[in-house]
């Protein structure tokens, strides 16, 4: 059985966080704090899908679960760095604005870029799973077992 503790690279990190972020958000933070770089498209936008597996318990065998539909992208920047995005959903201009966010993750930018757009996205969804878990919390029922007092 293959372990699933493995440990993810940064870019791993900043990209499963871009891949998740909610509508039209990256765009508003990069373009909040910078203006967008001049880039050349090496694949421009696109939408297709992709098998989604999963495991039960999180440990158990992978199975395939169903597709995702999926929007990808990649670009260089003037200065040669190359940014990727995958993103879910049909969301063209989020996957630009993600495949500028991983290409300037490699350059000197790194710092800003990380501390006024990933880490606002960490904190955002950080909440947002703390809400649903306190949601579905609150609707845990406790179950036990009475002894009869019978032999």
């Amino acid at each position: 059985m293959k372990d699933t503790a493995e440990t993810k690279t940064e870019r791993q990190k900043w990209m499963s966080l871009l891949a998740k972020a909610p509508s039209g958000r990256i765009s508003t933070l990069l373009d909040g704090f910078m203006d967008r770089p001049d880039f050349t498209w090496l694949r421009p936008p696109e939408i297709g899908s992709v098998m989604v597996q999963g495991r039960a318990g999180a440990t158990g065998s992978p199975f395939n679960l169903g597709e995702m539909t999926v929007t990808r992208c990649a670009l260089k920047l003037t200065s040669g760095t190359v940014g990727h995005a995958y993103i879910q959903g049909r969301r063209k201009t989020d996957a630009e604005a993600a495949a500028i966010v991983d290409a300037l993750m490699q350059t000197d930018a790194a710092n800003n870029v990380s501390e006024q757009v990933l880490q606002p996205l960490q904190d955002e969804m950080t909440k947002t799973r703390t809400k649903r878990a306190g949601k579905a919390a609150a609707t845990k029922v406790d179950f036990f077992t009475m002894v009869r007092g019978e032999d």
